[in-house]
């Protein structure tokens, strides 16, 4: 399962109600937070995310609304207990960036390790639980889009275990990857008992960009795209365009196309004070759309 929350929907400058973007996800126990914004600790506190299991940090671009509420999260985790490493990972420009807020943070009581994506192409990371994928967005400065899959292990079939007499205290590691032995000497492996592998969960996050011909391959069959919607306005199109922004709309074309599950819209204007208002120019295109809101969650299994 992967806990996914908002716990800010605003662009440009936090309001009173309503904090700056970031995306929180948890799984197995471990904390991922996409961008961290002014006052983006009071929004994790105030959205009941538990922020001591924070361990990667990804940052989509460095405009301040995205990345100036670093020090203070960074001391926040420390001030929660944190002393397990933290990596943060950026575009083009993450060790300056990141060095400079440090001047006014420069103890923390826990390791952070930076990783500089450095390559004007997509890519992605693996590990043992999950895949972190990147694409280049168009913002006028470097900007990245992210998508995060969780690894599910392939169904456990009891039936097959019991046909082969393996005892039931030895499903658990079977169903982990391991391999057996049993009493009688033979050896079992995982797939022996295992159904097949199952397509991960995935959620993608988008904003701060102009639609552009990859984004739809890239959140292709994403359990949830959360995607930017600056205005709702469809005559605010152009003056999106132009500030390398985009509308419900544009963000609507792009879940119909990637055929995901859902769609969250986030990144509102502190001008379009009722983003509920215009969910129709996207729900017109895209059925599955939601204007999101600070605090929003849903888990995905």
């Amino acid at each position: 399962m992967m806990d996914v929350c908002l716990p800010g929907t605003g662009g440009m400058i936090p309001l009173p109600e309503r904090w700056l973007s970031c995306c929180w996800l948890e799984y197995q126990g471990k904390g991922l937070l996409i961008d961290c914004g002014e006052g983006t600790q009071i929004a994790l506190k105030k959205a009941a995310c538990k922020i001591s299991r924070l361990d990667t940090l990804l940052i989509t671009h460095y405009h301040a609304d995205h990345i100036a509420g670093l020090p203070g999260l960074l001391l926040t985790l420390g001030n929660h207990g944190k002393r397990t490493p933290l990596t943060i990972i950026g575009p083009r420009g993450l060790q300056t960036v990141v060095s400079s807020l440090l001047i006014i943070a420069p103890a923390l009581p826990y390791e952070v390790s930076l990783i500089e994506i450095k390559a004007d192409s997509e890519g992605y990371f693996e590990d043992d639980d999950r895949v972190i994928s990147y694409l280049p967005l168009e913002h006028g400065i470097h900007c990245l889009g992210y998508r995060v899959a969780l690894k599910r292990k392939p169904v456990f079939n009891p039936d097959k275990a019991e046909r082969l007499g393996i005892p039931k205290t030895l499903f658990r590691s079977l169903h982990s990857g391991q391999s057996v032995q049993l009493d009688d000497g033979r050896h079992i492996e995982p797939e022996m008992v295992l159904d097949g592998v199952r397509v991960p969960i995935s959620v993608c996050y988008m904003t701060d960009t102009v639609p552009t011909d990859k984004m739809a391959d890239f959140a292709c069959g994403a359990d949830l795209l959360i995607c930017e919607g600056m205005y709702g306005d469809e005559d605010m199109y152009q003056k999106m365009e132009e500030k390398g922004h985009m509308v419900f709309s544009s963000s609507a074309r792009i879940a119909l196309k990637a055929n995901v599950g859902v769609l969250w819209l986030t990144h509102f204007s502190p001008a379009m004070k009722d983003p509920e208002a215009y969910i129709e120019n996207a729900k017109s295109i895209f059925p599955d759309s939601l204007a999101g809101y600070d605090g929003i969650k849903t888990t995905l299994s």
